[in-house]
């Protein structure tokens, strides 16, 4: 069981880990020993999380969900089987913490007539520079 906060726990059915062959350096460890992790987590048909948590969630997993509806993080990082896992869940565990965060909803606004003005003027006063950039022109 992976306990996320004071309300929500993921069981152990939800998880699904499995072991394979690490690429990159490590040597005779890497062709022997099933180091990276797999973690699998059935999101979609987790009774764990509401509805609005599942929506962010699939919004910040990106291309690690699948079209099922499952959560896939893999870790290869260490040489260690067990410190992988470790990690995978740790992954797991902070993307489901900040899509129980709910954004802040944007309340759109407008200009005040003092900042249109401003903006105005400094238009016009932008204008009368380059005005002034042009040939001169005699006055006879």
């Amino acid at each position: 069981m992976v306990r996320i906060n004071d309300d929500i726990e993921i069981q152990n059915w939800e998880l699904t880990e499995s072991f394979v062959r690490a690429s990159g350096p490590g040597g005779q460890n890497v062709n022997k020993v099933a180091t990276a992790v797999e973690l699998r987590f059935e999101a979609a048909r987790s009774p764990s999380l509401p509805d609005p948590v599942k929506t962010r969630l699939k919004r910040l997993a990106g291309r690690r969900w699948t079209t099922e509806g499952a959560l896939i993080i893999q870790c290869d990082e260490t040489r260690s089987q067990a410190r992988n896992r470790d990690i995978a869940r740790n992954r797991l565990v902070d993307l489901i913490r900040k899509a129980l965060h709910r954004p802040k909803k944007r309340i759109p606004t407008r200009p005040t007539l003092g900042a249109k003005k401003r903006r105005l003027k400094a238009k016009k006063v932008r204008g009368e520079v380059k005005a002034m950039r042009g040939p001169i022109k005699d006055h006879e």
